[in-house]
């Protein structure tokens, strides 16, 4: 009897988790494409976020998608990234921490030209 509580204990243990795990996966989160380095506050002044986030992402720095107040890190093809750089899209993918793993990327409806964070 104790071996069978103790059976349905462990089993249930390694399965919440991994429920878990298949609810996390997937998610689509809609924000701004901008950088880790700057996040949603640009520091080159007179130039376009877009700009600013390309010549950040050559100096070193990730793709990451402002959400409100929380940033997250956009791991994923950066060819993919690049074109939204700067612009308000929706990002499917799976979250871990402050990591976002993209499977998919898009441009959010609505989305104005020139659109400031």
């Amino acid at each position: 009897m104790k071996k069978t509580i103790f059976s349905f204990a462990l089993l249930g243990a390694l399965v919440v988790p991994a429920g878990v795990q298949v609810y996390a996966a997937a998610q689509t989160i809609e924000g701004v494409v901008s950088d880790t380095m700057c996040g949603n506050k640009h520091m080159m002044r007179g130039k376009p976020d877009a700009e600013c986030i390309q010549e950040c992402m050559k100096a070193g720095s990730s793709y990451a998608l402002v959400v409100g107040g929380k940033i997250y890190t956009l791991a994923g093809k950066p060819q993919a990234i690049a074109p939204f750089a700067g612009k308000q899209v929706k990002v499917e993918g799976s979250i871990k921490g402050n990591i976002l793993t993209v499977t998919s990327i898009h441009e959010a409806a609505g989305n104005m030209p020139g659109m400031k964070m």
